[in-house]
């Protein structure tokens, strides 16, 4: 019978080193298995969410698309229409064309309330002035701002936001293309205020500051403030004067002791002429990750709450002198931050000054009024389409 021959030292030793380490990690080739397989599960578990998701998206894009090419053009044929109109009763036509350009911005918002995307609004009740003239100054965050926006001004009455107009002022402001192409656009903006604005029948006209978005412009910001000793923000950035100063030199009435008129209550004579009133708006979303437009189209993202906050100033206490005016808009913007800083802590904003408790209220969209105008809008596409048709074969 033949012994098996016992090992010596130095093999004993390399035998207890390897024991000991299969005994340290005895079960990790067997973890590693076990995550790989859990990850696999619920891979496979998210699998038919995921699909869902991708469908509903396809779906919600293939309905947008039909809604642009319907509503859009529709517009467009009613607009030329009812030029007549706009001959014969210019400010009739303007009130018409601002229903329907209303409509516009109710089927955009309701792209959004489909897919969950809801509005909490905290501070002052802006209802009460819609029928006066004002600008609102919004933090920018995202292209989701506007829609938001859309949403919100849909049950404030005949308010006539011009997405022209907001992406003009906001973009135009934001342009890398040097200061003197930036001082003609500002030129231009004057123009179009004079001449069109308030002959059209606008009241409320909406300026992103910041010139661009949040995520683009922080870091060059904190630079400018930390070289000009100015506040140092994170969660908005600091405004730009330029467009803002444009707006109010050319909107606010002037009285003949050269101060602003108006604003002095809210209980004013909607007859009354000149911009009003300064509506600082403040946008938070939920762990400040902001919506973009794509995400309110194609509905991927789980159902938000985004909470907008507003301050109203009458147009009196906003000073019109260039550096007066640069010390208030940072005052607004370091407000902000003290808002944005809040919300992301506890989740909602801070109480209005003289009050204890935040009141927030949920904006809703009407089922029935976004069913009315869609129907309209397909059947006025479906009309237009025969009267085109028509048209050709008469002709061709």
């Amino acid at each position: 019978m033949t012994a098996t021959p016992r090992p010596g030292p130095p093999a004993a030793a390399a035998a207890a080193a390897q024991h000991r380490a299969r005994a340290a990690c005895p079960a990790r080739p067997r973890k590693d298995r076990t995550d790989s397989n859990v990850r696999m599960a619920v891979t496979l578990e998210e699998a038919p969410w995921l699909g869902w998701i991708l469908v509903k998206a396809l779906m919600r894009f293939a309905f947008m698309v039909a809604n642009n090419l319907v509503a859009i053009p529709s517009y467009i044929c009613y607009v030329i229409m009812l030029q007549p109109l706009r001959v014969l009763d210019s400010k009739r036509f303007w009130y018409i064309e601002g229903i329907m350009y209303k409509w516009l911005l109710g089927m955009v918002a309701s792209w959004g309330w489909y897919a969950g995307y809801t509005v909490m609004e905290w501070g002052e009740d802006i209802k009460a002035i819609s029928k006066d003239e004002a600008v609102m100054l919004v933090n920018h965050q995202a292209t989701g701002d506007v829609c938001t926006l859309m949403m919100c001004l849909q049950d404030k009455g005949l308010v006539t936001m011009r997405i022209i107009d907001t992406l003009l002022i906001g973009l135009l402001w934001g342009s890398s293309e040097g200061k003197s192409h930036r001082d003609q656009q500002l030129v231009f903006l004057k123009k179009h205020l004079e001449n069109n604005y308030r002959s059209r029948g606008r009241k409320w006209i909406v300026l992103f500051p910041e010139g661009g978005f949040l995520r683009k412009r922080r870091e060059t910001s904190q630079t400018f403030a930390k070289k000009n000793n100015l506040p140092f923000l994170t969660h908005v950035t600091l405004p730009r004067i330029g467009a803002t100063k444009i707006i109010l030199s050319a909107l606010v009435a002037r009285q003949e002791n050269g101060s602003p008129a108006g604003g002095d209550t809210k209980e004013l004579d909607s007859k009354s002429k000149g911009l009003q009133w300064v509506i600082d708006t403040t946008i938070a979303y939920p762990k400040a990750e902001p919506m973009d437009i794509q995400t309110w189209i194609l509905g991927y993202r789980k159902p938000t709450v985004t909470h907008v906050h507003y301050r109203v100033f009458p147009v009196k206490d906003v000073p019109l002198e260039t550096d007066d005016l640069t010390n208030w808009l940072y005052q607004r913007f370091t407000e902000k931050e003290d808002l944005l800083s809040h919300f992301y802590e506890t989740g909602a904003f801070p109480p209005l000054e003289g009050h204890k408790e935040a009141v927030s209220r949920e904006m809703t969209l009407s089922n029935m009024w976004i069913f009315l105008i869609q129907s309209i809008t397909f059947l006025s596409g479906y009309m237009w389409y025969n009267i085109i048709q028509y048209f050709y074969h008469c002709l061709f």
